[in-house]
């Protein structure tokens, strides 16, 4: 973040995400406080709370993407829930800590990720040596060799030759081959470590939690160090002992305390549909009440602690960032105290004919150059052309009206119903390039989006 201004964190977003400038600022401004937060004197520090956001709008218009992009953006450890599930037959007060026990997870799988890529040098020169060890064993190189003794070391070449040489100069032999590749199809037998421990999912006091055999009984001798052999070829034998070795250069405890630090002071949690538990009416049956549920969420986004299998976990600075489209409810029927804790609140507009035409043509992941990329694998170049993209922008805005307004999503649907026949044909097609025009777009959808009903089932 120290490179990243609110400015720059906006453009970035822009590269992906089409329009919603407020919510943009919005997110950016709440980074960067987070950022200068950490360099503030630590007597103040604790004292100064996440200002957590609230996005007001339709489906389809980039709540979820903004978020998940900034989380991206700054490597922080970022998990979505969806608040309706909280309502669900069988939901208990405490299942909401999954939500912080899920972030934890991800955290630990980010610092593991960093420090195994840290460590990869190391771990794959020590992985050479043992599948050196494998390929000429080493009781072949510490055995005895008198002057002019006539036994030598044999050992087959990538291409069938023999190599006789002494002991250490043939090992050096090999590590050149190895280097270069040239003994990557050569199979080896190699000892591995057995992972294949059950997971149990275990009941406690802090909810629901899985749980390795292996972590259980690591103390326990039939369990500790088990190897099993197994006979692959050289190149999968690099990569797997490169793995382990990686593993055993990890230090779990410091991975452990890095993950927790970096869930606490930069973790993002986006809960999604919150207008669902908005309003304080107990509907009958068995439903929870979505105000009892609102009551079990604050307090972790008021900040609190949460016991994981990783250890504790303070809330307190956790950035909370919820989205609804609030058609029926509104932001005001959620109970005072959670109102409090999303001081920020901004309004995103539903997308026009115009901005569905942007999406089609800016973003870096545009969904027509991820068709362009399927297509390529296939060997089929696809030219679209302006008059084919403003086709596919009226109809999108066309059944949005129409219909239930799911923004976004609805080109989705429409470029795979447009190139469901190129698709399915792709591998016989000639010639291998295609250019999709506005003739072609009409000829394809014409007759599902004139059919309201047909649309409705289709589109």
């Amino acid at each position: 973040m120290e490179n990243q201004t609110p400015r720059e964190i906006v453009a970035e977003l822009d590269r992906y995400i089409v329009g919603q400038a407020d919510a943009k600022r919005a997110v950016a401004i709440a980074m960067r406080n987070r950022w200068r937060r950490m360099r503030v004197d630590p007597s103040l520090r604790d004292e100064i709370a996440p200002k957590n956001i609230i996005m007001i709008g339709p489906t389809g218009v980039g709540k979820t993407e903004i978020a998940r992009r900034l989380a991206r953006m700054t490597d922080a450890p970022f998990v979505k829930v969806e608040a309706s599930k909280f309502t669900e037959v069988g939901y208990v007060g405490r299942d909401v800590d999954t939500m912080v026990r899920d972030l934890v997870d991800v955290a630990v799988n980010i610092v593991r990720e960093e420090e195994t890529a840290r460590s990869r040098g190391k771990a794959e020169a020590r992985a050479e040596e043992r599948l050196l060890d494998a390929l000429y064993p080493a009781t072949a190189q510490r055995e005895p060799r008198p002057e002019g003794d006539a036994r030598r070391t044999f050992s087959a070449g990538p291409g069938g030759e023999v190599i006789a040489e002494d002991g250490e100069s043939t090992r050096e032999k090999l590590r050149k081959l190895l280097r270069e590749g040239r003994l990557d199809d050569r199979n080896v037998e190699i000892e591995v470590s057995d992972r294949s421990f059950p997971m149990l999912e275990l009941i406690s006091s802090s909810g629901v939690e899985e749980m390795n055999l292996k972590d259980m009984f690591s103390q326990l001798a039939p369990f500790a160090g088990k190897q099993k052999r197994r006979s692959v070829k050289v190149s999968e034998a690099r990569e797997l002992l490169a793995q382990e070795e990686a593993q055993k250069l990890l230090d779990q405890e410091a991975i452990r305390k890095a993950a927790i630090e970096r869930a606490e002071n930069t973790g993002i949690i986006f809960i999604d549909e919150i207008d669902k538990i908005a309003g304080r009416e107990r509907s009958a049956g068995p439903e929870v009440s979505r105000e009892g549920v609102q009551r079990d969420i604050l307090p972790i986004i008021e900040g609190s602690t949460v016991n994981t299998k990783h250890g504790s976990v303070r809330t307190d600075h956790v950035l909370f960032v919820a989205a609804g489209a609030f058609h029926v409810a509104k932001p005001s029927d959620l109970i005072p105290e959670l109102q409090g804790r999303f001081p920020i609140r901004v309004e995103l507009k539903a997308l026009s004919r115009a901005d569905l035409l942007r999406i089609l043509k800016e973003p870096k992941n545009a969904l027509t150059r991820q068709y362009a990329a399927l297509l390529a694998v296939e060997g089929i170049e696809v030219i679209w052309e302006d008059s084919a993209l403003e086709a596919i922008a009226d109809m999108a805005a066309l059944v949005n009206e129409r219909m239930e307004n799911i923004g976004a999503r609805r080109l989705h649907t429409i470029m795979e119903r447009l190139l469901e026949d190129l698709s399915f044909d792709a591998p016989d097609v000639s010639p291998r390039t295609v250019r999709i025009d506005e003739a072609y777009v009409r000829k394809q959808l014409e007759q599902v989006v004139t059919d309201v009903d047909l649309s409705r089932y289709i589109l």
